[in-house]
């Protein structure tokens, strides 16, 4: 799948994929607005002043503003949060040659806030993500998310989930140690029996 091949390149290898968290649909309108404007010019001056070198310029200038939209809408779409099953990875892409990602482990986020803002945040249901670390107090936020508090929400079950088979896994590991712990001491214990049996 494309998305997949896009932001699995974020992860590591034994790390599972959740969920992608984008801006709302009307952001990328926006970024796509222009671009198609110009395009539509382009067309409206080739079907007004249809002649050859028109025609070549038209094509020129068109392929310019086609690869124009697609960094625009690359700039929109690859912009996003990524919920793993083992933290927050924020992905920012700000042209061909320039991404940067930062990765938030579950355990080191102290809080998740969500905040609708406005009447466009209102009516149209987006707004503002916050996560806050607790290592540096800084906070991830992601602006513009449809439906923030069901997006809060995904994020606080994952890290439950996290949380919970950190727990099951530290569980696990004491149980083994203390097995380890009894078994060495039943067998010096046994040891000890049969020497002093032999005096």
């Amino acid at each position: 799948m494309v998305r997949d091949w896009l932001f699995l390149r974020h992860m590591e290898d034994d790390e599972e994929l959740l969920y992608v968290i984008h801006k709302h649909w009307l952001v990328g309108l926006r970024f796509l607005f222009w671009p198609a404007a110009v395009f539509c010019g382009l067309v409206a001056l080739l079907i007004a002043a249809y002649s050859l070198p028109v025609l070549y310029i038209v094509a020129a200038l068109g392929v310019f503003t086609i690869l124009w939209g697609v960094r625009n809408f690359l700039d929109y779409y690859l912009d996003a949060w990524m919920l793993t099953d083992t933290g927050l990875i924020d992905v920012a892409w700000h042209g061909w040659f320039h991404r940067e990602s930062s990765r938030v482990l579950y355990s080191d986020i102290q809080g998740v806030s969500y905040e609708i803002q406005g009447m466009g945040g209102t009516f149209l249901r987006y707004g503002t993500v916050s996560v806050e670390k607790i290592s540096t107090g800084s906070e991830l936020v992601l602006e513009y998310v449809p439906h923030p508090r069901s997006v809060e929400r995904r994020i606080l079950r994952a890290m439950e989930d996290y949380m919970h088979s950190k727990n099951l896994k530290d569980a696990t590991v004491v149980q083994e140690l203390l097995s380890t712990v009894i078994a060495r001491e039943l067998h010096l214990r046994e040891l000890q029996g049969d020497s002093d049996d032999d005096t």
